[in-house]
């Protein structure tokens, strides 16, 4: 019996043997740093002097020049966001910053997901002409908006596009571009989200102007650009993208801000109504907290309401947005949980429960299925079966969009380009990254991309390890399980994506069971021949009553701190169980 029912391999991880430079720090912590591969202490500084200079990034300075002269000119500028986490929160910034610098009118659109889709196409163009702008700023978005671009331009307004998913083979004409990822980019981060790129524009904007003398001249104060760390921390844990030190920088940065109560009202009000307590968040508060209910309003109806949430200053709107946004959850978290069983009960038809039977790449289409939910459902099918998964929803005109999640190993938007260019009329469009993108096909046309997709992931399975693994930093001694050592480990460094915060693993007694909020198991736990005695939860267990009354188990864990009233003790969150006897 295994936790969500499927078996695992603990393994822990190996430590870096090259000569380290970590200092005199906790011998736990340096087993921790090394096994990730950090060997000396400036790369677990995390400090805002150690940011990469942002003139790095190619077309940075084209891009500034376009800026200052729309700023200089008053002109009329249109944000263009995407409808996620990142895309609300760099729509956030850019906003905010730019009003900052001096900027008088500045707009945005974000398209809803279920009329128009991702990015900046010809149709969303019509919709920001009505704003009658000068200028476009994509955030988030824009590398492969080419004919969007196109459309533009011929409309007389200037694009300027900000980015960091992966260039296609053409680049739209846009007037500037900056973005990480594109060809010879000299920027060490290629892994800066959406907001961390329109942060660094920003960065280097208000540098150029401080240079011309424009903030004395126009009798402006210089902005902090600190100030908007709380939205580029939420937006870059909610991307998942991967925690490179100039991303930890970001994100620390951010949730010491958030921590000492500077943050903007939308957030904190994310943060009332998810209950979580401001002053100990963390970077995983953000990503499965906070995250999910900003997501949300572009998952169920329209990110603006997230966007608007984020840029209110009024602590009473604020609060009432953070409420619809919390129902809104609420209400995908319904949907998801039908969207579920229905995907179990169509992958029990395949047979691709059964090992033998396996698809080496899995494509999933419902007619009932809800498009803001599918990425979801992907990434949940993708974690029971350990494949890369493509789950697809109706999309009106004879169209269907699919959003694909993969594993370690397999670069998605890399499958669906050469898909694409084995089968040049299959796709109607695609992108993304290595582990996630999104892409529309015809219906007719989904039996044979489901066919293509399986072939050409299967030839990229041949060098993967497909075992489902839970990755440990190892055992604890009754002495490391400690109030002391979990603070240090929440601690010492900004954990997530890439940088994952430490588990550790072993073998328990089980000396009480129960069942809390229906799905959840609660444990109490004890090392054997040990007299520490831990309390332990796993959530969203499926069949939690299954166990109950065990007397040993396997687990892997993390040492957490639990907080009731005032009180502070520490706790094990189970990641992984596996029952002895």
């Amino acid at each position: 019996m295994y936790y969500q029912g499927v078996k695992k391999t603990i393994v822990v991880r190996s430590v870096e043997k090259k000569p380290s430079c970590l200092g005199n720090i906790h011998p736990l912590l340096k087993r921790l740093f090394l096994a990730r591969g950090v060997t000396s202490e400036a790369e677990l500084d995390r400090t805002l002097s150690k940011l990469p200079s942002p003139w790095l990034l190619s077309g940075m300075d084209e891009m500034v020049v376009h800026l200052i002269s729309a700023i200089n000119k008053q002109q009329r500028i249109s944000i263009v966001a995407d409808f996620d986490a990142d895309g609300a929160t760099s729509c956030a910034v850019a906003i905010k910053g730019l009003q900052l610098m001096g900027a008088g009118q500045v707009l945005f659109v974000v398209p809803n997901r279920f009329e128009y889709g991702y990015g900046l196409t010809p149709e969303i163009v019509e919709l920001v002409k009505l704003q009658n702008p000068d200028v476009i700023i994509t955030v988030d978005n824009g590398i492969s908006s080419v004919d969007g671009v196109k459309a533009a331009k011929e409309a007389g307004i200037k694009v300027l596009i900000t980015d960091h998913h992966l260039p296609g083979h053409e680049l739209p004409a846009a007037d500037a571009i900056v973005n990480p990822n594109l060809a010879d980019d000299k920027f060490p981060c290629k892994s800066l989200a959406g907001v961390g790129v329109i942060f660094y524009v920003l960065m280097a904007l208000r540098s150029r102007l401080r240079e011309m003398n424009w903030f004395d001249s126009n009798q402006l104060q210089e902005p902090n650009l600190a100030q908007l760390l709380d939205y580029v921390a939420l937006g870059t844990v909610a991307d998942v993208v991967a925690l490179e030190q100039t991303n930890r920088v970001l994100v620390h940065q951010g949730l010491l801000r958030i921590c000492t109560g500077r943050c903007h009202p939308g957030l904190k009000a994310l943060i009332d109504v998810s209950g979580r307590n401001p002053q100990t968040i963390a970077a995983s508060d953000l990503g499965f907290a906070l995250g999910p209910r900003l997501n949300a309003a572009g998952r169920m109806d329209d990110m603006s309401l997230g966007i608007q949430c984020l840029l209110t200053d009024d602590p009473a709107l604020a609060k009432d947005m953070a409420v619809q946004l919390d129902e809104l959850n609420n209400d995908r978290r319904e949907v998801e949980g039908v969207m579920k069983h229905e995907a179990m009960a169509l992958l029990s038809e395949m047979k691709a429960l059964d090992e033998h039977h396996l698809p080496a790449g899995v494509c999933l289409f419902d007619a009932n299925w809800h498009q803001g939910v599918i990425g979801i459902l992907a990434s949940r099918i993708k974690d029971r079966l350990h494949r890369p998964v493509i789950a697809f929803a109706p999309a009106g005109k004879d169209l269907i969009k699919g959003s694909a999640r993969s594993i370690a190993g397999v670069h998605i938007r890399d499958v669906l380009s050469d898909i694409a260019a084995l089968h040049p009329k299959l796709l109607s469009k695609f992108g993304g990254h290595a582990m996630a993108a999104g892409l529309s096909l015809k219906m007719h046309d989904f039996p044979p991309f489901a066919l293509a997709f399986d072939d050409m992931v299967s030839k990229r399975l041949a060098d993967v390890d497909l075992e489902q693994k839970i990755l440990s930093d190892g055992e604890l001694t009754e002495q490391e399980m400690t109030l002391e050592i979990a603070d240090l480990l929440q601690n010492a460094a900004t954990w997530g994506q890439e940088f994952p915060e430490p588990v550790f693993d072993g073998v328990f007694d089980v000396i009480q069971s129960r069942i809390v909020g229906q799905r959840h198991l609660k444990l109490v736990l004890r090392k054997p021949g040990g007299d520490l005695v831990i309390d332990a939860i796993a959530f969203f267990v499926d069949q939690p009553e299954l166990w109950l009354g065990l007397r040993q188990i396997r687990a892997a864990y993390k040492l957490d701190i639990n907080e009731f009233r005032g009180n502070r003790s520490v706790q094990f969150i189970l990641q992984y169980l596996e029952k002895i006897t």
